[in-house]
């Protein structure tokens, strides 16, 4: 896993495709906040979404890549909950 504490907020959250995933929010623990604007379609959309920070690869400048593609990751995503 990659060192999350080099993520910088706005960063680009990237598949292993090359496929854009989402924006950083910021870091909670060992999960990437993804922004509300950037995070979900449909019924999801308007609240955070969280990507595992065991599934991040590399992280370079403003670009977090993750080790799963594009697709796959957005089935390991999270929402928000109260507790989060």
């Amino acid at each position: 896993m990659a060192d999350l504490s080099q993520i910088k907020e706005h960063a680009e959250v990237i598949g292993a495709d090359g496929v854009h995933v989402g924006t950083v929010d910021g870091v909670e623990g060992n999960r990437i906040k993804l922004t509300k604007s950037d995070s979900g379609q449909g019924g999801h959309e308007g609240h955070h979404h969280y990507i595992d920070g065991g599934l991040v690869a590399s992280v370079h400048d403003n670009t977090v890549r993750l080790s799963a593609n594009g697709d796959v990751a957005l089935t390991f995503e999270t929402e928000e909950t109260k507790d989060s």
